[in-house]
């Protein structure tokens, strides 16, 4: 098994690198590494983006979203979370679970004396909290396993920005469990820093597995990147592979009344349809303001285009254009 060093935290870069690790290294070998996002939520390849994330508190605090190959709920990464990954190849008549990549972990933090269970389909738990969400990917007989570890994690901050603003969307996306979570830091016998717990992660599962290093050339790079590109920094990726949806909003705006949207969100992120009622006063026709808006994502540069000249007072007395780009989007 190769060890992989990665001190990259940017999430883009990092999904993108997993990426290339399954698809292009030699499929003899296996794969493992550690790795950090910072502030970050990683939706999982099934769900509604929509649904999962609290929109305003993540463009307000500058969190990233991006969404990965493997299936499962959202996770929120910052740099108080050590995320692991294991790329193999599946072996002839050999069935992997969850418990297959979560056991040696699991061994690497009994012996620096934590008491860890392997609980349900995939976490790992504390005391009966989760600190450890896992998710895999298969394709042509090869996996690719990864898991999160929280080990000094802000969770006021994960609660809040997976906190789903009060909208009601209706989706066929697959939808988080949200559960009792825990840092493992104040389990441990001794305080440590992240930096060390790394570390001891780290030289545990070299140890343990014989691991060596693997070194990614220039071309390997150049690749990451052109995918990191491409496909993880692309809105389309993230937001738009999320299946079609339809979502009510409702907002009070000083001046104007109560306003509701009701809007059909189609593949690709496209808005289908959009009607607007409330107690507001205007006198232009709000069809014609649906019209502006059909056909455009559901993303802040397509709506700010959509909604380029157009007068949205005439349609919502006293309604700023700006007003409406947050209704649609958080």
């Amino acid at each position: 098994m190769y060890l992989l060093e990665n001190c990259n935290t940017n999430p883009y870069y990092n999904l993108a690198l997993e990426q290339y690790v399954f698809d292009n290294l030699d499929r003899s070998h296996s794969y493992f590494m550690l790795w950090q996002n910072d502030n970050t939520i990683v939706v999982g390849k099934h769900q509604n983006t929509a649904e999962e994330i609290n929109a305003s508190y993540v463009k307000e605090n500058d969190i990233s979203v991006v969404r990965r190959l493997s299936g499962g709920g959202a996770v929120y990464h910052d740099l108080g979370n050590l995320n692991f990954t294991f790329i193999t190849d599946q072996i002839d008549g050999q069935i992997f679970d969850f418990s297959t990549f979560c056991k040696p972990v699991a061994k690497a933090l009994a012996s620096m004396g934590v008491d860890v269970k392997i609980s349900g389909r995939n976490d790992m738990t504390i005391d009966g909290k989760k600190f450890s969400g896992n998710a895999m990917y298969m394709k042509e007989g090869r996996v690719m396993h990864h898991g999160t570890l929280m080990f000094d994690s802000n969770l006021q901050i994960m609660e809040q920005a997976l906190r789903v603003s009060k909208d009601k969307i209706e989706s066929k996306g697959v939808k988080s469990v949200r559960g009792r979570v825990t840092n493992i830091k104040p389990y441990l016998p001794q305080n440590i820093t992240m930096k060390e717990f790394r570390q001891t992660l780290h030289n545990f599962m070299v140890t343990e597995n014989n691991m060596s290093l693997y070194t990614l050339t220039e071309q390997d790079f150049q690749s990451i990147h052109h995918l990191q590109e491409t496909v993880y920094s692309q809105w389309e990726w993230n937001y738009g592979t999320s299946p079609p949806y339809t979502v009510r909003k409702k907002r009070r705006i000083e001046n104007c009344g109560s306003i509701e949207l009701f809007i059909n969100v189609g593949k690709k992120g496209i808005i289908e349809d959009i009607s607007f009622y409330g107690d507001y006063f205007g006198n232009g026709n709000s069809n014609e303001l649906t019209a502006a808006l059909k056909g455009y994502r559901i993303e802040e540069h397509s709506l700010s285009e959509s909604l380029e000249g157009v007068d949205v007072g005439q349609y919502i007395n006293n309604l700023k254009r700006e007003d409406l780009l947050d209704i649609l989007l958080s």
